[in-house]
Parts: structure tokens; C-alpha cells; sequence
């Protein structure tokens, strides 16, 4: 289901869809000292809101809430504009900013990118505390920018490894129970090779390949290899020396040697049809693969390879539009969107990490002893996009406006290194290429 997953996808000015890089963002524009602080306005009367078209389940949900809080109180009406998902990072990026809404959903890691362009304003101001203290911390930590917040969420995401219990033990592979005890780098090739004993074709693994990793799924699934190594995408502005030092140049040897035991999953099916016994993938396939394998489901985290387990995480959120004229009427409905009630709806909706502390403590899935408490407890630990210690498992990516240009070389290096590649040369070459575009944006800093 990745082509379907609405947690991380990201589209360029361009409108390239997903599986294109993102490059073309970063380009569109941008830099300059205009003040990007909405008017605060009367609080009261209609405001525009844009937001994504995703799966209907999820639009139902966004639509009752728009009704409800409109019919809630009679100061401040909203008005809804959903514009279909492929175009929606397209429209916001061609359009001025002069004729965006007051509210206006985005894809996280465009995020720097909008406010870099002058098209988001800070929410702290309009947003009431108490909605920001309730959201969590890894959702706060993909929409902040130098103490302020541009964004928040409804949902987060997470990846983990989904093993089939029966074909596990059945190659007498001992697994992981949570965090604490992740697989290393090391025992998770030798799960992969007790699994092949008893495998008739020795493809024991699913890494979602079928749409190759030249895209935002390579970054997104694969980046915390990078992380888990010690590494990093961006460090103090550079990538050099981050993306390609030793340790990573090795964990990537690693990924690279899986290959000869992943099925090419051509049909989607390859887990959930019990041909492969690991799949490394997100939370959105838990329904299938519940619905496949039932007791015989078991959610792991991803190896560590010396830093610790990581995962990435981000999301879909709200922010105001920089030209707003009625920040505080768009602050109280953002309020109310991000209550608990509608947090609730829209993640029964598409199955996501609830992203407030209160929604996620009563959530089934992903409470504590619910079927998905890995990835709430992966979201408790969030390491931001700059400190990625080994205590902490959740990385935001970077948070940049250069961020397209990061995702678009990595993930090029990914899957060079994928089909072959040697990936010393194929990461060095990605850094360069990184540190040579920040060099010509001046770092994108945001004034």
C-alpha cells in the first residue's frame, strides 16, 4: 500500500508525484527579509482553508470536522478547498502568496521550504498553548523552526520491520520484543540467512522495491540506516563528511548485500502471502498484514547499526498562510482541528499515529500494550533533526529549505548503491552535490 501511503509523500513545483525527487522545490524561489507575520485580524468571519484530497476516508473526516466546528460556534466560519494530492504541493508552490488561505495544509518536510518562500507565518502567536503542549514532541519537532512553530499535526508515521512469527520460528530466529533489545546490523543478516535455509527461492525479505528507491520512499525508509550508523543527512549545514564517513559507507555494504534476499514484491503481496518472513516497511500496512497473518504478526524495530534503532517520522500538518489577514480566527479553528476528538476520526480514518498526547494514550493500536506501541514509543523518543544521539529513535529529516535537493541526491545514491554501485563513491558524490547547492542558496537561511 506505499503508493496509497499519505504520511510521507511529498510533491515538487513541478507537481511530480512521489516517485520523482524533489529538487525542482528548492528552486522555486525564495530567500529575502519579508516579514512573514500574519495580521491577527477580528477573529471573527470567514476563512479559507486548502487542504489535501487524500483517501476518501480521509477527506470524510476532514469535511465532518469543518462541519462540526462551524456549526460549533457562529464567529468564524471555514471554508474547505480540497485539491487532488498530486497537485496539492504543486498549487501551493505556483501560487502567490498573496492569494493563499488563511489555513493551508502541507506535506512536513516542505515545510522550510514554504516558510523560506514567505509562505508561512509562525502559529504560536494565533494557536492556543495548550493545543501546541498537547501535540507531540516529534510532531512539534517537524514543524519548528528557530523556536517557532509553523505547523502542527494530526497524525505522525513510523517504520518498523513486520515479521511473520511461523516462518521465524520455524528457522529457529530469535527476535526483538521492543527497542531495547533491536536486532544489531549483524544478527539481522543472520536472521535473513537462517530464513534462506528454509526458503525454496532464498528471497526471504520485502524492502517495498518495486518502485525503486529514487524517490521519497528511498529517503524515508532508508535514511535511518544513515541515522543508525551515527551519521547524517545535514550536519551543521554540510553533508559532507555526515552523509559518507566510514560508518555508513559500511552500513550501506550491509544494505547492499541484502539484496540477494529480498523479493521484488512486484504484487505487493510478498508478506502478506507468507513468501517473505520480514517486511521493513511503515505503520500503514498494519491493517493488511493484521488481516493476513493475524497472531502470527510481530512488529520489530529496524537494526541498529551502532547508534541505536531510528526511524523516520513526519507527517502531513496546519499552518497559517504568511498574507493572512485573520491569523487568530485560522488559530481557533486550527484549535479545533487539532482536538482530540478529530485527531481520533482521522486516524481510525487512515490508520496513523495519533500526533496529541492524549489522543495517542487512548488510541487501541498505539497505546501501551496495543498491537503498534513500538512506533508510539519510537515517537516518545524523538531525536529532532540535528541531535541524533543514541538514545533517541525518531529523526525528523532535515528541516531546510534545501531539504529537496537532500532527499532528490540521497535517494539517487540509494538505489545506485541498491543496484550495485560502490557506495562510498555513490554517497560522496550525493554530499558534494548537497554541499555545492547550499554553497549557491547561501545555506537557505530563513531571515
Amino acid at each position: 500500500m506505499f503508493a496509497r501511503n499519505r504520511r510521507h509523500r511529498h510533491a515538487a513545483c513541478t507537481g511530480l508525484a512521489l516517485v520523482l525527487p524533489l529538487a525542482s522545490l528548492a528552486a522555486c524561489g525564495g530567500g529575502g527579509t519579508t516579514d512573514t507575520s500574519a495580521e491577527a485580524g477580528s477573529g471573527k468571519g470567514t476563512i479559507s482553508v486548502w487542504a489535501h484530497q487524500g483517501q476518501k476516508s480521509e477527506s470524510t473526516a476532514l469535511q465532518n470536522a469543518v462541519k462540526s466546528f462551524n456549526s460549533s460556534q457562529s464567529k468564524v466560519k471555514a471554508k474547505l478547498k480540497l485539491i487532488p494530492e498530486n497537485d496539492y504541493t504543486k498549487t501551493i508552490t505556483a501560487t502567490d502568496a498573496s492569494q493563499l488561505p488563511d489555513v493551508m495544509e502541507f506535506d512536513g518536510p516542505t515545510m522550510a521550504n514554504f516558510v523560506w518562500n514567505k509562505k508561512l507565518a509562525p502559529i504560536d502567536e494565533f494557536v492556543a498553548p495548550k493545543t501546541v503542549d498537547n501535540a507531540t514532541e516529534a510532531s512539534k519537532a517537524q514543524g519548528e523552526i528557530d523556536g517557532k512553530h509553523y505547523g502542527l499535526g494530526m497524525f505522525d508515521s513510523g517504520l518498523g520491520i513486520y515479521g511473520n512469527k511461523k516462518l521465524l520460528d520455524a528457522a529457529g530466529v530469535k527476535y526483538p520484543k521492543g527497542l531495547s533489545d533491536a536486532w544489531t546490523d549483524k544478527e539481522f543478516t543472520a536472521a535473513l540467512k537462517a530464513l534462506k535455509a528454509k526458503d525454496s527461492d532464498g528471497k526471504v525479505l520485502d524492502l517495498q522495491e518495486s518502485g525503486g528507491y529514487a524517490n521519497e520512499w528511498g529517503t524515508y525508509g532508508f535514511a535511518p540506516i544513515v541515522w543508525s550508523a551515527g551519521g547524517s543527512l545535514l550536519k551543521d549545514g554540510k553533508s559532507e563528511g555526515a552523509l559518507d564517513s566510514p560508518a555508513v559507507v559500511s552500513a550501506m555494504k550491509t544494505f547492499q548485500s541484502w539484496k540477494t534476499s529480498v523479493d521484488p514484491n512486484t504484487d505487493g503481496n510478498a508478506f502478506a502471502k507468507g513468501r517473505v518472513g520480514l517486511s521493513w516497511v511503515g505503520h500503514w500496512m498494519y491493517p493488511a498484514y493484521s488481516e493476513a497473518l493475524g497472531d502470527d504478526l510481530v512488529v520489530l524495530p529496524l537494526p541498529d547499526f551502532g547508534n541505536g534503532p531510528k526511524t523516520g517520522q513526519g507527517s502531513w500538518a496546519w499552518g497559517i498562510g504568511a498574507d493572512s489577514k485573520n491569523a487568530k480566527a485560522s488559530g481557533t479553528f486550527l484549535d479545533y482541528l487539532l482536538n482530540d476528538t478529530n485527531i481520533t476520526a482521522m486516524t481510525k480514518a487512515n490508520g496513523a499515529v495519533p500526533a496529541s498526547k492524549t489522543a495517542l494514550a487512548k488510541s487501541e493500536l498505539y497505546q501501551q500494550g496495543g498491537p503498534l506501541q513500538l512506533f508510539a514509543d519510537q515517537l516518545a523518543k524523538p531525536c529532532g533533526d540535528t541531535d541524533i544521539s543514541k538514545s533517541c529513535v525518531a529523526v525528523t529529516r532535515p528541516v531546510t529549505a534545501g531539504y529537496p535537493v537532500i532527499t532528490s541526491k540521497f535517494s539517487e545514491a540509494l538505489n545506485s548503491i541498491y543496484g550495485g554501485a560502490d557506495p562510498k563513491s555513490a554517497l560522496s558524490k550525493a554530499a558534494r552535490a548537497i554541499d555545492q547547492d547550499f554553497s549557491d542558496n547561501a545555506g537557505y537561511k530563513i531571515p
